[in-house]
């Protein structure tokens, strides 16, 4: 018999076998998972979060900034009690806004800026506002990406936020987000809009000093400005100068000579114009002593005060006006209405006026 069918037939038993071990008891205990599972899920309660933004923890500062931002109901209850207690310890810093147009370097001038004042001591948090699409609702949210050195800052926070479509691309919870990074001890709050627009008068509402950032090589400085963003601005600054000095030297004595066509400011504040190089770190805190100059002057004439009592005033005609939106959609049959009304004036048997008076004496 050959080889092949004497091992044939032999059965062979391997000498690597794995003995079946003890099954090992549960490390932690099954009950105590589910509650940190279900804790977890729940976030953290409003006095946790409130007692953390009060001593300065910037993941529950991120956390109530998201419920601020969210849209849920429950969301929005327990982010005003959060904003309530959070009152008190508000409205004692600097409030920043920065615009201009697309390319002229405001996230640059920001990290700059910011860096300056961290080295001085200051605590500055920074709302970047993303532009959100029209068609996808999504933002890219990417300021940290352009700040990197100002992310990791241990006396900065940065924190973009969508625009969501709101007026002039400033998000419509940046008021109540202030109000919780000055809780949290951040004495510069800087708010950084999307563009320049007629809309930007939104970003003026909420901030102690408005920047308008321009480029000096873009052909006519003046052209595509309007007027209103010149009328609000308490500075212009030409950003870029390092790269042509004569241009920029020329669209800052354009911009002062435009300046002098408009009425004076209710402040009193002479507007200045000034160049600045982010690159080159050139302008940069002679930008900040005008806002502590432009601080100074409107506390002692008293207008410092005047604007932030007009901004409260200002928002509670928002909220009223919101709050008359939202109840107005969600009174039941509403949206049954508004779609037979919608086609009978996309057949001409009735105008888009009288149909929306309809709606309103119906509620």
């Amino acid at each position: 018999m050959d080889d092949k069918h004497l091992y044939s037939n032999f059965e062979y038993e391997s000498a690597l076998s794995v003995a079946e071990g003890v099954k090992q008891p549960d490390q932690v205990n099954s009950s105590y998972l589910e509650r940190m599972r279900a804790r977890r899920q729940q976030g953290p309660s409003t006095e946790e979060l409130i007692s953390g933004i009060l001593h300065g923890d910037r993941t529950l500062l991120s956390r109530a900034i998201t419920l601020v931002e969210s849209s849920l109901h429950s969301h929005q209850q327990q982010a005003q009690q959060i904003i309530e207690r959070c009152m008190p310890y508000s409205g004692k810093s600097v409030r920043l806004g920065i615009t201009g147009v697309p390319g002229a370097g405001k996230s640059t001038v920001i990290e700059a800026l910011g860096k300056m004042l961290t080295a001085h001591g200051h605590k500055v948090a920074v709302l970047a506002i993303d532009p959100s699409s029209e068609r996808s609702k999504g933002s890219i949210l990417g300021d940290k990406t352009r700040m990197e050195e100002l992310s990791v800052d241990p006396n900065a926070f940065i924190r973009p936020s969508p625009s969501a479509g709101s007026l002039g691309g400033v998000a419509r919870k940046t008021r109540e987000i202030i109000t919780l990074c000055e809780a949290a001890g951040f004495d510069v709050v800087i708010v950084e809009t999307v563009g320049v627009g007629q809309s930007e008068v939104a970003a003026h509402s909420m901030v102690d000093f408005f920047l308008l950032l321009q480029l000096a090589n873009t052909g006519d400085e003046l052209q595509g400005i309007k007027r209103g963003i010149m009328e609000m601005a308490d500075m212009i600054a030409i950003n870029k100068c390092e790269l042509d000095r004569q241009r920029s030297e020329l669209a800052a004595a354009q911009f002062r000579n435009a300046l002098h066509l408009f009425p004076m400011p209710e402040s009193g504040w002479t507007v200045k114009v000034s160049l600045c190089s982010a690159y080159t770190k050139e302008g940069v805190e002679a930008l900040w002593n005008s806002v502590m100059e432009y601080v100074t002057f409107t506390k002692q004439n008293g207008y410092f005060y005047h604007k932030r009592q007009q901004q409260l005033l200002r928002i509670m005609g928002e909220a009223i006006e919101s709050g008359l939106r939202d109840r107005f959609y969600s009174t039941p049959g509403i949206e049954e209405r508004i779609d037979a009304l919608r086609q009978d004036i996309l057949d001409n048997k009735i105008s888009p006026y009288a149909a929306a008076d309809q709606l309103l004496a119906a509620n």
